[in-house]
């Protein structure tokens, strides 16, 4: 495995014509996460969610109407939802009407609802969860929610400015290449040597995880 320098570097060499620092994201700190409302983070999971398989142009056209239909995703009135009401939705066309989709909606609301019961708000716990086990949040919100198993979770988290790295097919090649997995990480094993791996990186650079997940899938994607 390769220091984070050897990586930088060979990003800088390769793009010499572009600004490289300007091209890498920002999460936001602990305390701007844990300040955020959250119906608002409901609302963004549940959109991940419909964006999966989908446009996200089609889907963030349409949201509007969802945040109608579901009560501006106040997560305990959803989570109260009956499966009449639920299936009332599917008559409504200006939804995307897939139903198990729709029924993730009421599923990840419980969810918010129960973790927000133990941490303060939902907003407090993503905010605290330890950035050195972030595949350790991707395993609980795919088992604890709906729908969210893949790169949904990952995905979700980098939305709302969570700091976590993504297994795209770039970052996943790198991965590779550096000898980390020798395919794409889905066993927790596998998961655990990328996680250490991005760990270790962290501790040489002082960088989020999710700007080195940027410049490590720069070392392939050119």
């Amino acid at each position: 495995m390769k220091s984070f320098q050897w990586l930088y570097q060979q990003v800088v060499e390769h793009h010499a014509d572009r600004d490289v620092e300007a091209l890498l994201p920002a999460p936001l700190t602990a305390d701007q996460l844990a300040a955020v409302a959250d119906d608002r983070l409901l609302s963004d999971l549940c959109r991940r969610v419909f964006r999966a398989g989908l446009k996200h142009s089609l889907v963030d056209a349409r949201w509007p109407a969802f945040e109608v239909a579901f009560w501006g995703f106040d997560p305990h009135k959803v989570a109260l939802m009956s499966d009449e009401q639920l299936e009332r939705l599917m008559q409504n066309d200006k939804l995307i009407r897939h139903f198990g989709k729709l029924k993730s909606v009421r599923a990840n609301a419980l969810m918010v609802t129960e973790l927000a019961a133990r941490h303060g708000s939902f907003a407090r716990f993503l905010a605290h969860w330890p950035v050195d086990d972030i595949t350790g949040l991707w395993l609980l919100l795919k088992k604890q929610g709906a729908q969210l198993g893949g790169n949904s979770g990952p995905y979700f988290l980098r939305m709302v400015g969570k700091d976590t790295f993504l297994l795209t097919d770039d970052v996943v090649a790198a991965l590779v290449a550096q000898g980390i997995v020798d395919k794409r990480p889905t066993a927790q094993r596998d998961l655990r040597l990328v996680q250490q791996a991005f760990n270790q990186w962290q501790q040489e650079s002082g960088r989020p995880l999710c700007q080195i997940s940027r410049l490590l899938s720069m070392t392939v994607g050119w």
